[in-house]
């Protein structure tokens, strides 16, 4: 379909053929729009190369969309749903990545974590948000570990009265915590709880030394 044939029946133009091809390897194309060429013999290490190529173009481009959206919206308050139309581009995910790009200045975005990341903190509070993506950025969590530990906070918060947790130990004890937690790429607390809640997750031995002291029922 033509340019001029899109503008007759209201459909999405053609990429022009040189739009087309999208990602090169040593200078030979590779992709088109519908499709990836790879040579065979391709070493591991360009392979592995080119897929993260993919991922930053893939990842960059929600926050590039998020922000023409919102572009769009200022600069043409009463023109640009009708211009979103003409473009054939589906309005309800170009909201979603205006959303989350709105919440986010540039320079609070984490090159580091992906636009999922900051989706998944994109309706908590400014101060959470940046402290959840520090936490995620610090312990190399995945977009699901991410959602699970904030969904395991959440429920915490509803289920759990508010009592705060004091602990004393000895100085010697503290020093070598606080180096585990360094030596991880975590503050104290984080590495605490990350610790905790590995123990947590592991079902007790029938026979380990804690299980038989636990107390008998009725004991």
């Amino acid at each position: 379909m033509s340019g001029e044939q899109a503008r007759r029946t209201g459909g999405p133009a053609e990429l022009p053929a040189r739009h087309t091809g999208l990602v090169s390897l040593d200078g030979q194309l590779v992709t088109r729009r519908t499709a990836m060429s790879l040579p065979p013999g391709l070493p591991l290490a360009q392979w592995r190369h080119l897929g993260r190529q993919i991922f930053v173009v893939a990842d960059s481009s929600a926050w590039w969309m998020g922000d023409w959206l919102i572009y769009g919206r200022n600069e043409y308050p009463d023109r640009y749903r009708r211009a979103l139309a003409e473009t054939g581009l589906d309005y309800q995910t170009l909201r979603n990545y205006a959303w989350v790009a709105g919440k986010f200045e540039p320079a609070e975005r984490r090159a580091r974590l992906s636009f999922q990341h900051h989706a998944e903190v994109a309706s908590i509070p400014a101060g959470e948000r940046d402290e959840w993506l520090s936490r995620a950025e610090r312990g190399g969590w995945s977009r699901n570990e991410l959602r699970h530990r904030l969904r395991a906070h959440r429920e915490s918060d509803r289920e759990a009265p508010e009592s705060p947790i004091r602990l004393s130990v000895q100085l010697e004890r503290g020093v070598r915590w606080q180096k585990a937690a360094e030596a991880a790429g975590l503050d104290l607390l984080d590495w605490m709880v990350q610790r905790l809640d590995e123990a947590a997750d592991e079902p007790a031995e029938s026979g380990s030394p804690e299980a038989s002291r636990a107390p008998s029922p009725g004991a």
